[in-house]
């Protein structure tokens, strides 16, 4: 039996990627799982066109097709390339799977998608591909959304995996062909690592603790030590939305690094209580290769981070950035921005950028993305109900001072957190890379255009000032 896996490919219209193009971490650890039991395909229609796609369907003998769709932005990519498949061999079937599907599995109940895979996919497409390798009925697989005729059948649900380290190790090999294309920001030998599932806290801007049902759960620190030792990229992100979610167990893992020898630089997310707590955290993994840490700022006064439901505080983010900075690790900070937003609150997180000295700060939009608490909450609000600008840089609300204005505000948010001297020399630095094979011509012209979009005015308020509000299904179906 042939599965071919798919990436979704660029939304129509090109839209900043902060992080660059990162290798899909979720699709190879699905290939892991299955490799043994069918013939493993697979491609990135990020780097690839539709013909090609419907090439291989229709000349190389698929039997299933899985499409990942984690972001709420990739919906109508991965539709589109449903569709694809379905009009080359309406015989193959195609099954969905991710963060979305599996918050709104009703958003894929269409005529070419025939199941949606919901939640952790490992066990579920195992067990799928097992059936109808033998001709058997899906039904009878647990953790699926069937689209049976005009109805949506759920199969049942699949508990979580107990054990992480009983997962198999994600099958790398299945991008090869693409790899010399993903980076992460201006980096291209990184290797992605899972170690946690599941987030304790429960903000309400994120669905991640409601996609795991509340649960955490850790690969043992041997395990990751073993997952590092056979990356074959010199730096490693853990993809972990708290690495640090156990203190006890990151200080193991950076000791038994250390003990083997192991030489790599790190990049990671975590909260900031847990660092500003644990500066023995940051001793530690500053000493085997630590060398950036993403973290969710979110907002600049105690009354906007409770209101977020984030369960920090303002003194430990502002702790946490000091401490990183003593020990020379980069810190990558977030800021969320309101739609509520007045000319003050844009011109008091301006003052806090410089009052930190920031020289990462990352900015995003509010979105009451589907799954969340805030999309139960603040859902009724939307406006824009396009999927394709849920990219958390467009407004989907309305927003208090005039769309226009708001626009105007977030860009110069970049502006000042990026000055325009900086700019230009960090462009001049990449380009080099470039001359140097680091970076291709590409990855140059992309990032340029990421900071032309986060800069230009009008990109918050495309989605209200557009025609057509709609999902973008019907420009597909």
């Amino acid at each position: 039996m042939r599965v071919l896996l798919i990436q979704p490919g660029k939304r129509e219209k090109p839209l900043a990627n902060p992080f660059g193009y990162l290798e899909p971490l979720g699709l190879e650890a699905v290939a892991g799982a299955i490799n043994e039991i069918c013939d493993v395909g697979f491609i990135d229609m990020r780097f690839s066109t539709p013909s090609e796609l419907e090439n291989i369907i229709a000349s190389e003998g698929v039997d299933a097709c899985g499409i990942t769709s984690s972001f709420t932005m990739d919906y109508n990519q991965t539709v589109s390339a449903a569709k694809i498949i379905k009009e080359a061999d309406r015989r193959t079937f195609v099954f969905v799977g991710g963060h979305h599907p599996s918050m709104c599995s009703t958003d894929f109940k269409l005529p070419f998608i025939d199941a949606v895979v919901i939640g952790e996919g490992e066990n579920t497409v195992r067990e799928l591909i097992s059936v109808l390798k033998e001709g058997g009925d899906p039904r009878k697989v647990a953790g699926l959304a069937l689209n049976i005729k005009n109805e949506q059948l759920m199969t049942g649900t699949r508990p979580l995996i107990h054990d992480l380290d009983l997962l198999p190790r994600p099958d790398l090999r299945i991008s090869d062909r693409f790899r010399k294309r993903y980076r992460l920001f201006t980096e291209r030998s990184v290797t992605l690592l899972e170690t946690v599932r599941g987030c304790q806290f429960k903000c309400n801007f994120c669905g991640v603790w409601k996609f795991y049902g509340g649960k955490v759960r850790m690969k043992s620190a041997e395990r990751v030590v073993d997952e590092v030792r056979n990356a074959a990229a010199g730096n490693v992100f853990f993809v972990d939305d708290n690495f640090f979610t156990s203190a006890k167990r990151a200080q193991k893992i950076a000791d038994l690094i250390k003990r083997e020898g192991i030489e790599k630089r790190y990049l990671i997310q975590a909260r900031t209580d847990t660092i500003s707590s644990n500066p023995e955290l940051l001793d530690k993994w500053a000493d085997v290769g630590l060398r950036s840490a993403f973290l969710g700022f979110e907002k600049t006064t105690q009354e906007e981070l409770d209101s977020a439901e984030k369960h920090n505080s303002v003194e430990n983010n502002e702790k946490a950035l000091g401490m990183l900075k003593v020990h020379g690790i980069e810190p990558v900070v977030s800021f969320i921005v309101d739609p509520e937003y007045g000319v003050n609150e844009f011109r008091q997180l301006r003052g806090y950028i410089k009052k930190l000295s920031l020289v990462l700060p990352y900015f995003t939009v509010l979105t009451p993305l589907p799954g969340t608490t805030l999309h139960e909450e603040l859902g009724k609000n939307v406006i824009c109900h396009r999927y394709d600008l849920f990219d958390l840089l467009h407004l989907v609300m309305p927003s208090r001072l005039p769309a226009d204005e708001f626009g105007r505000q977030f860009a110069k948010l970049y502006k000042t957190g990026y000055p325009a001297v900086e700019v230009i020399a960090g462009a001049l630095r990449i380009f080099v890379d470039v001359l140097r094979g680091r970076l291709s011509l590409q990855d140059w012209m992309d990032i340029v255009s990421d900071w032309r979009i986060v800069t230009d005015p009008s990109t918050c308020i495309e989605g209200l000032v557009a025609d057509d509000t709609l999902l973008n299904i019907v420009t597909v179906s």
